[in-house]
């Protein structure tokens, strides 16, 4: 498939009610393409008036789509998961476009985003309650589910289709329809995702998705709504915590999946080659722009110097360009924002003593790109060691044993993943259970899995997608309270 052919295959319009349409009042916004800086198309800029009409439509679709048996409900997230990867190539082609990441990091993100509605598909049909007698053996706790919905879905740019699916899978499995409002950068791909489920079958009004310019005026008119039941969103801290407070009058049921500031730990025993193939995976995967990125390296000092130098060398041989060129393994940054962001947090820390041994000064356009960059020596009061960087940026510091690292780790206000690289299985274990974070990979660059729980401690939220966990989101506890039996009377005697 062709870029041409990708651009004229993508829905440019709001799903409402399984129907596409224009926004009232006709407007649209660009999506650009990060590499170049061009305009890719032009979809439809939905405000308060759209998002309020795609509320109630999952509102009056809600009741009919939780009456479904589950099995019906796991049918359609198959169907769905089945259309998904007939438009595979499509699919990837313009995250890449619009995102800016390789095509081969695209497709990897299409078959992980459909993993989810796998999954889920097979949740849909175990969700279990409870029967238990009291203590005191004189009544009986019924414990049942029922589904959380309606709910608002608020995805960002980075993953713009796992954000969406690790949603869409458990919301619909349990019973709850939707609102989903795309990143205003990246709305392409999920608009296709809304296509596929119409091929699916999906009944009107369960999935709806309004794209916009204007984030804060639709998920505030939203949020007000007393019909919204579930706020889901995954972005930063800062405008996750702006939700949390909008949403507190209304006691809506909240899943914030926030920032994060990902420590690299790396100890004097660690397979030093399997730990910079980690680094490698968990600093270049996603151009850098992700929540789960390894953030800060904190490397014992008898093997930080050779651990700078080898990673290094190895972030240089990458290669910078437009995501759809063969052979590309670093693409932009998604705008002129974050790029000057990152290379001012490189610049701090070099001001403040760093070394910087490769990269570290943005190329010239066109494009936001920003190149691998490694520094070593950090000192404490870089800004780097307590921003989220969400860059192809590695500052690396060291540590002088195993209470100084856990201490040096955990010194920060988030806590979504971390990182452990060392061959003594009883310090894994301990600093494991020490680490303040939701995630850790020990020996691995890679914590996303599809059947375990996403998702962090202090600042970086609360609430878990995937696994098992992530159903419960969506649904609601009830409790009925009865009687015990009484029981039969006896037999009269012959």
């Amino acid at each position: 498939m062709t870029e041409a052919e990708a651009l004229a295959a993508a829905p440019r319009r709001l799903l409402v009610d399984g129907g596409w349409r224009d926004a009232a009042d006709g407007a649209t916004m660009p999506v650009d393409d990060p590499a170049t800086g061009d305009e890719l198309a032009a979809v439809a800029d939905g405000g308060p008036a759209d998002a309020l009409d795609a509320l109630a439509a999952a509102a009056a679709a809600q009741p009919r789509w939780s009456a479904r048996p589950p099995r019906e409900r796991a049918e359609a997230l198959r169907g769905l998961f089945e259309e998904m990867r007939a438009a595979r190539e499509g699919l990837a082609l313009l995250l890449t476009l619009e995102m800016g990441k390789p095509l081969a990091e695209s497709r990897e993100e299409v078959d992980y985003a459909a993993e989810y509605l796998r999954w889920f598909a097979e949740e849909a049909v175990r969700i279990e309650g409870g029967y238990a007698p009291s203590p005191d053996g004189r009544s009986r706790a019924l414990v049942m589910k029922a589904p959380a919905g309606p709910g608002l879905v608020i995805t960002p740019w980075n993953f713009p289709l796992v954000t969406a699916t690790r949603e869409i899978g458990p919301a619909l499995a349990a019973g709850c329809t939707l609102v989903l409002k795309p990143a205003p950068e990246t709305p392409l791909a999920t608009l296709v995702l809304a296509e596929c489920a119409l091929r699916a079958g999906l009944p009107s009004g369960v999935l709806n998705v309004v794209t916009t310019s204007d984030p804060a005026a639709v998920t505030g008119a939203l949020i007000d709504d007393g019909r919204l039941r579930v706020l889901a969103f995954t972005g930063s801290t800062a405008v996750g915590r702006e939700l949390i407070a909008r949403s507190a009058d209304r006691a809506l049921r909240l899943s914030m999946e926030l920032g994060g500031n990902a420590p690299f730990l790396v100890f004097a025993d660690a397979d030093l080659d399997a730990a910079l193939d980690g680094a490698m995976t968990a600093k270049t995967r996603n151009l850098g722009e992700s929540c789960t990125a390894a953030n800060r390296f904190l490397v014992d000092r008898e093997v930080a110097d050779e651990f700078a130098q080898r990673l290094a060398d190895r972030m240089a041989e990458l290669r910078m360009g437009r995501g759809t060129e063969e052979g590309v393994e670093v693409g932009p940054l998604i705008d002129v924002e974050k790029a000057t962001s990152v290379e001012e947090l490189v610049a701090d820390a070099v001001a403040r003593g760093a070394t910087l041994l490769t990269g570290g000064t943005r190329p010239p356009g066109p494009g936001t790109f920003f190149p691998p960059t490694v520094l070593a020596g950090v000192p404490p009061d870089a800004r780097i060691l307590r921003e989220e960087v969400f860059g192809p940026v590695a500052p690396i510091t060291t540590f002088a044993g195993e209470d100084d690292a856990v201490a040096a780790a955990n010194a920060t206000d988030y806590g979504l993943a971390a990182y452990v690289y060392t061959r003594d299985l009883d310090r894994a274990l301990r600093v494991a259970e020490h680490l303040q974070v939701g995630m850790v990979g020990l020996n691995r660059g890679v914590v996303s899995n599809v059947a375990a729980p996403f998702g962090g401690m202090k600042r970086s939220g609360f609430g878990r997608k995937g696994g098992r966990e992530g159903i419960e989101e969506w649904l609601e506890t009830k409790y009925v309270a009865m009687p015990a039996p009484v029981p039969p009377e006896p037999a009269a005697t012959p």
